[in-house]
């Protein structure tokens, strides 16, 4: 089985169930009249692994030496026998384990070659695994790295030790986090779910005011380290973002919606890549560049429809393309201070201008 397989079905819970074939039959005459379903998770994972080594050892272990040996490496006080012979069911059943009973030996055995699919992840997947939470580090602090990195952690931890020592070699620089309340990130998640209209208090970046808000979720966007809500705000009429962070006295409404056809955040960008702002006007944008950030403007994909012409005799780099992220935008332009040039559309022009003119008023206080 392949290991993007493994984990998704790790963390999204999927209900795992035993049939009741032959095989199972000759193992567990019990299983004749039930069928069982059980979550494949971490903590099984954990118990599954262990008993698979100490099987491969060819120690012919059986139930209670399973039970004794899990305790002894997982530090947990007791194991019930029902528990590992269910874990053993899995392995059987799920994981197409060729496993057998030695009655002789008193034991359990691999009848022929197999291992677990955990423990032939290679040293490259390790890796990338690793290097998966080290690129969600933005996020940490929030309920979603702290799944995420749970996981990997397991996965990682169960490989031999120098596997991914290259890890320390890729790295996210120090960044500004923010924390978000981790019922609140329950709720939401409850309500992406069930399609459940959302209530909450909401202080919004220009709206300084609290405001009480009904909104239709739609989806979780990741931003530079913020969690956004995006949804359809009931009474705006319209579709917004919500930071989690600021979102206060969330409820869980019995209210349920049906999710619109194109609802996803990306179509609404008109086809430019500035993070998590839209808007319903698309306009068109010309902005040069000037000096070192000429480099910088080609070095990346900012726009579907991009044009990017240079003009080396006057250093300059001039972008066109379109896009509704009008303020994602003005803000880039601005932090590139005086090597960013807009010349259109005009309200943007104006609009920065002003903002110089605002900066030098400021340095005069």
């Amino acid at each position: 089985m392949h290991l993007s397989t493994i984990l998704l079905r790790a963390k999204t819970a999927v209900l795992i169930t035993l049939s009741r074939n032959d095989r199972l039959l000759c193992y567990n005459k019990n299983m004749k009249e039930k069928k069982e379903t059980r979550t494949l998770n971490k903590k099984m994972l954990e118990r599954l692994i262990i008993i698979h080594n100490a099987i491969k050892s060819g120690m012919y272990p059986n139930n209670k030496q399973l039970q004794r040996l899990y305790c002894e490496q997982t530090g947990y006080s007791k194991v019930g026998e029902a528990t590992i012979n269910r874990d053993i069911d899995v392995l059987r059943t799920y994981f197409q384990a060729p496993l057998e009973y030695d009655r002789k030996r008193n034991g359990y055995y691999y009848f022929e070659e197999w291992d677990f699919a955990l423990n032939n992840i290679s040293a490259q997947d390790v890796f990338y695994l690793s290097a998966a939470k080290t690129l969600l580090s933005s996020f940490q602090g929030s309920p979603l790295y702290d799944e995420i990195a749970g996981v990997i952690d397991f996965v990682t931890d169960t490989q031999t030790s120098g596997k991914s020592a290259l890890l320390k070699r890729i790295a996210i620089p120090p960044a500004p986090q923010i924390m978000v309340d981790k019922e609140v990130w329950a709720d939401v998640l409850r309500a992406l779910q069930g399609n459940c209209v959302l209530e909450f208090d909401y202080i919004g970046r220009w709206r300084t005011k609290k405001t009480h808000r009904r909104v239709r979720p739609y989806q979780i966007l990741l931003d530079d380290g913020v969690c956004y809500l995006y949804g359809f705000a009931e009474e705006r009429k319209a579709e917004r973002l919500f930071a989690l962070n600021r979102m206060k006295k969330l409820k869980v409404t019995a209210d349920h919606f049906e999710l619109p056809a194109g609802y996803e955040f990306s179509t609404r960008c008109g086809g430019g890549y500035f993070g998590s702002f839209a808007s319903d006007d698309k306009d068109e944008y010309i902005i040069d560049f000037y000096g070192d950030a000429r480099q910088y403007v080609k070095d990346r994909v900012w726009a579907d429809d991009q044009k990017i012409t240079d003009f080396d005799n006057e250093d300059r780099t001039r972008i066109v393309f379109t896009s509704t992220q009008f303020l994602s935008i003005q803000e880039w332009v601005l932090a590139k201070g005086g090597n960013a040039i807009p010349r259109a559309p005009l309200w943007l022009v104006e609009e920065w201008q002003d903002q110089i003119c605002q900066m030098v008023k400021n340095t005069k206080k």
